[in-house]
């Protein structure tokens, strides 16, 4: 219900409590602004035909959409932003399984309204671009499915395009553990989505070639979803004989959970026992602080220093 205190309009009994519906809405939103800033430089680029952006600025501008949106989630939901990552959490004990259908459902759907958006607002670029007409084909002139999802040179091989998309989630999937490692270099709250945004940056500087490093099966599946029922039609699935549009989902969730193991198995392991774990934002955390959590610590903090005197 909506109230009217001294003449100003409360919102407050809309605010939502179920800690599910919010982590559903933090990945929502995050991974759809990731998408749309994401896409939309890759829109810019190739409908201008790369007079207003090239591939430095789409490395920079998914640089940018990773910080931000994980800025927006990461203290309701951790940031994840990307299935593989949450899939990976899960299965190291940082994320609860109950929870993980409702991050990737979220993220999938994030996603999609991203591409939406994108298409919405380049929909007469496109159209100009390529005459009208939607052709998924990258070898071909003025082809635009490639503006929302990742399709391969013509010389990469599946096999090689999934070993591409291994590697490039592994070297995402490692540093971010060893961001949000509070004891390895302590990273700063506020750096993590800083950090993370370089990362991507890197692995596209480094690795984008083959396949767009994609990286990210939502960043991929839905926008590509979002395409077949937009015009392009089933060719976005049956490229290459239905032999491609697996790569990027299957990949990343591989890569991601090989990631943390290898994280978690050649260093996090092997911390002394004195090492306090003194980390408030483990990727699968929310690092919400709550009141009564606080309360505690006081409590007992007061109950310490009173015995001692």
């Amino acid at each position: 219900m909506i109230q009217v205190v001294d003449n100003m309009v409360s919102i407050s009994a809309v605010k939502v409590k179920s800690y599910e519906i919010r982590v559903a809405f933090a990945e929502f939103l995050g991974t759809c602004v990731l998408i749309i800033f994401g896409l939309g430089s890759v829109a810019q680029s190739v409908t201008s035909h790369a007079a207003y952006g090239d591939f430095t600025t789409i490395n920079w501008a998914w640089c940018m959409a990773v910080m931000i949106g994980i800025l927006i989630s990461i203290n309701v939901s951790g940031g994840h932003i990307n299935p593989a990552v949450s899939l990976a959490m899960a299965l190291i004990g940082r994320l609860k399984w109950t929870l993980l259908p409702v991050y990737m459902l979220a993220q999938y759907l994030g996603a999609f309204v991203g591409a939406s958006i994108v298409y919405l607002v380049y929909f007469e670029a496109i159209e100009n671009y390529s005459g009208g007409v939607k052709l998924t084909d990258p070898t071909l002139a003025n082809s635009t499915a490639g503006i929302f999802s990742t399709y391969p040179q013509e010389f990469l091989s599946a096999t090689e395009g999934l070993a591409d998309q291994i590697v490039g989630t592994i070297l995402l999937v490692l540093p971010v553990m060893a961001i949000t490692d509070r004891r390895n270099a302590d990273v700063p709250k506020f750096l993590v989505p800083v950090l993370a945004g370089l990362t991507v940056f890197v692995i596209g500087a480094a690795y984008g070639y083959n396949c767009g490093y994609a990286i990210n099966p939502a960043r991929d599946l839905s926008p590509r979803i979002f395409t077949a029922l937009a015009g392009w039609g089933t060719e976005v699935f049956s490229f290459r004989d239905y032999n491609w549009f697996w790569v990027p989902i299957v990949g990343p969730h591989i890569g991601a959970i090989l990631g943390a193991f290898i994280y978690i198995f050649l260093v996090e392991l092997h911390w002394d026992s004195e090492d306090e774990l003194s980390n408030d934002f483990l990727p699968g955390d929310s690092g919400e602080i709550k009141a009564e959590d606080l309360a505690s610590e006081f409590k007992s903090s007061v109950s310490i220093s009173i015995d001692e005197k």
